[in-house]
């Protein structure tokens, strides 16, 4: 079954009925996500939950704030599910929900849960979707740092200073 469709008008991939993406000022729940990730054909669903530390780089942080170009960042959730299912086909679920809005030390920003037959490709497709979107999607976070000084970055940006 392909379970993403091309628009042949506008060259952009829709999502699959089995997927689920979602970009949001409300709190993310890791019981939901993972329950939308749940499948009877899963014998392993691999859960990745990015929090807000408390530093970057030894700089004390006290917040981030997020903010993200919705339309585009959906489109890119939905390339990395059509690519997990190209190189992962027996994948069941993809599931992204990205926060926007101001976070406080210890939420969660993003979630990524992959439902899979063997939890080897679960791993894998899992770390792929957290890898692409850092990387790809257009999403940025403002620090808020202890000494009041502040910077917006890209968060493809931050792995890519280490």
């Amino acid at each position: 079954m392909n379970s993403l469709v091309s628009n042949a008008f506008t060259g952009t991939v829709k999502p699959s009925p089995e997927d689920n993406f979602a970009i949001t000022f409300a709190p993310l729940s890791l019981s939901k996500v993972y329950n939308l990730a749940d499948h009877p054909a899963n014998g392993a669903i691999v859960v990745m939950s990015g929090t807000v530390r408390n530093q970057t780089d030894g700089i004390p942080v006290i917040s981030l704030e997020y903010q993200a170009y919705e339309p585009m960042a959906l489109r890119v959730f939905y390339q990395i599910a059509a690519d997990i299912r190209q190189k992962w086909a027996d994948t069941n679920r993809v599931v992204i929900h990205h926060r926007t809005g101001h976070l406080q030390i210890g939420e969660i920003s993003v979630l990524v849960a992959v439902g899979c037959p063997h939890r080897s490709e679960a791993f894998a497709a899992c770390g792929y979707a957290i890898d692409t979107l850092k990387h790809n999607a257009p999403i940025w976070k403002k620090e808020h740092n202890r000494d009041g000084s502040s910077n917006w970055v890209s968060i493809g940006a931050c792995e890519l200073e280490k």
